[in-house]
């Protein structure tokens, strides 16, 4: 609709990642299909007396996983960007992830950890695969779509 932000339910593929080195780096992922989302949340309890044996909680730390599955395609710059940390360690193996939602929300993870967990095999027949998870190092910048009305 014109003059407003997407409202509604969508398809999973207008869900957007793009990877590089840095946040000016930034390339769309090639032939990725599938990704999935895991929220680790730490929450403290106690029990204090005044609350006659209920628990308190507070939540005081969260993290996050995109799972995220797919083909080997040589030569796009965010395939290969991913493939090339698949044998890196400690700080070389940071980089950044950018997800577009949907609605144009953007989720931006800078220095996120790049744990590549298959980087090829399978049946003959089959497509190479390229899978990895991106955990998040740190506090990700999360940015809402501007309304279309105040651009």
């Amino acid at each position: 609709m014109p003059g407003t932000t997407k409202t509604g339910v969508y398809p999973v593929y207008e869900n957007q990642f793009k990877v590089g080195a840095s946040k000016e780096s930034l390339n769309e992922i090639a032939d990725m299909v599938s990704f999935s989302v895991a929220l680790d949340n730490t929450v403290e309890e106690w029990n204090p007396f005044d609350q006659k044996g209920w628990i308190r909680r507070l939540m005081t730390a969260k993290s996050i996983t995109i799972s995220v599955s797919g083909k080997r395609n040589y030569g796009d710059a965010g395939n290969d960007y991913v493939a090339g940390l698949a044998l890196k360690n400690g700080r070389d193996a940071e980089g950044c992830l950018q997800w577009t939602f949907p609605n144009g929300d953007i989720l931006l993870f800078e220095g996120a950890v790049f744990n590549v967990t298959n980087w090829g095999g399978g049946d003959s027949t089959t497509v190479i695969p390229l899978e990895f998870d991106v955990m998040s190092n740190g506090k990700p910048t999360y940015t809402e779509a501007e309304d279309e009305e105040s651009t």
